[in-house]
């Protein structure tokens, strides 16, 4: 069974809160992709959650471009998973997919009304 640490973000009111979730809980969030609303009632939250990102054991970030739950190698110019340090740099880095699998360790989440 998935177990996930759930950030959730408040942009009203610029806060954020971590919530453990578990077995039947996770559930909910597997098979879903970055930018799907759930309602996130039977995860011991009231209210729908968007969610924005995520990152696995080894700290390797989904990202929303790249289909699927796998990992791939991408060559990255700008944005989540790449710091450049000389204008016009590539590189070509290892990241998640936009899918929720079991192997996925954060999930990021904003509140939405």
């Amino acid at each position: 069974m998935a177990n996930f640490k759930l950030v959730i973000s408040d942009p009203k009111k610029a806060k954020s809160e971590v919530l453990e979730v578990k077995d039947s809980n996770a559930q909910l969030f597997m098979g879903r992709r970055i930018g799907e609303v759930v309602d996130a009632a039977s995860s011991g939250y009231k209210g729908k959650l968007r969610i924005t990102g995520g990152s696995d054991r080894a700290g390797f970030p989904m990202r929303g471009d790249v289909l699927g739950g796998g990992k791939r190698y991408i060559l990255l110019t700008k944005g989540i998973g790449f710091k450049k340090a000389a204008e016009g740099e590539k590189r070509r880095k290892l990241v998640r997919g936009n899918t929720v699998t079991d192997e996925i360790y954060q999930i990021n989440a904003e509140k939405v009304d």
